[in-house]
């Protein structure tokens, strides 16, 4: 039975189209008897069998990237994870990250299992492009999370480093000194991560949540069993202060709320939908 030659040549072109190592490019030829398009297939399953061994890792590391759209009404949010800052700094990731990025923003997608199963160039999808890089680096890598916003007037906000990032939608789009003011709530969001943008928007899970956690403090500290609710409600206006973006201190101005620093710009303006995102 004869044996394939595998050329050097032959294994630079699989290595320089798929950047796997010369030796997994020699074995995945040899394997799809020269076949180039086989032997991409054959790493492409490596890469899926390194995912699966990798099921247990912590991919705490990564990418996370906002956009907006050109006309300014639709923003969205994408986070690439890795396991290491090492792979997180590698050219091929970063450029992975933002290429899924510039997809989701130009997309119409609903899901973040959607955005995974779109076409990322080359034939293959999203997900299948993890699969691939999942196959050189050897780490676990997850497209964790893709959120995205609709309004008269959107903001993003993108932290150096593409480890924290922020959008935010309004209800209008013609409010005054609104480009400023926009960036200056993303930056808002982005450093003090709200969870609701105000007391009325907080889930009934949460609230009650930290109505228990108040009075069982209270409790502990010995306060008398008459005042316990009471104290846990006293709590409860302190974590509105911190948790809500519109009773936020405001970061450049402490003597104002976030309400307030929309108001006194435009008592009409309102804040219809935000997003956040933290590597680690």
């Amino acid at each position: 039975m004869s044996t394939i030659t595998i050329t050097a040549a032959e294994v630079n072109k699989l290595r320089q189209r798929t950047g796997a190592g010369m030796m997994d490019c020699k074995k995945a030829l040899t394997e799809a008897n020269g076949d180039i398009e086989k032997a991409i297939d054959i790493l492409r399953e490596k890469g899926q069998k390194v995912a699966m061994n990798r099921s247990d890792r912590q991919a705490k590391e990564g990418s996370a990237i906002a956009k907006i759209s050109a006309d300014g009404k639709k923003a969205t949010l994408t986070v690439l994870n890795c396991e290491t800052d090492f792979v997180s700094r590698n050219q091929e990731f970063i450029d992975a990250a933002e290429k899924i990025a510039e997809i989701a923003i130009n997309g119409n997608f609903n899901t973040l299992d959607e955005l995974k199963t779109a076409q990322y160039g080359g034939g293959i999808t999203v997900e299948q492009k993890i699969v691939e890089l999942i196959g050189k680096t050897g780490e676990k890598m997850e497209l964790s999370q893709y959120e995205f916003l609709k309004g008269e007037k959107v903001f993003a906000y993108n932290h150096p480093g593409n480890r924290l990032a922020s959008i935010v939608a309004f209800n209008k789009a013609d409010a005054g000194n609104l480009n400023e003011t926009g960036k200056e709530i993303a930056m808002q969001i982005a450093a003090m991560a709200p969870i609701a943008i105000d007391k009325d928007d907080v889930t009934k899970e949460a609230v009650d949540r930290e109505m228990q956690v108040g009075m069982e403090q209270a409790r502990q500290e010995g306060k008398p069993e008459n005042m316990v609710e009471k104290i846990a409600a006293g709590k409860l206006n302190k974590f509105y202060k911190e948790c809500t973006l519109l009773n936020q201190d405001y970061i450049k101005d402490s003597k104002k709320t976030v309400r307030q620093f929309l108001q006194d710009n435009d008592k009409e303006l309102k804040i219809t939908g935000f997003r956040r995102a933290v590597i680690g």
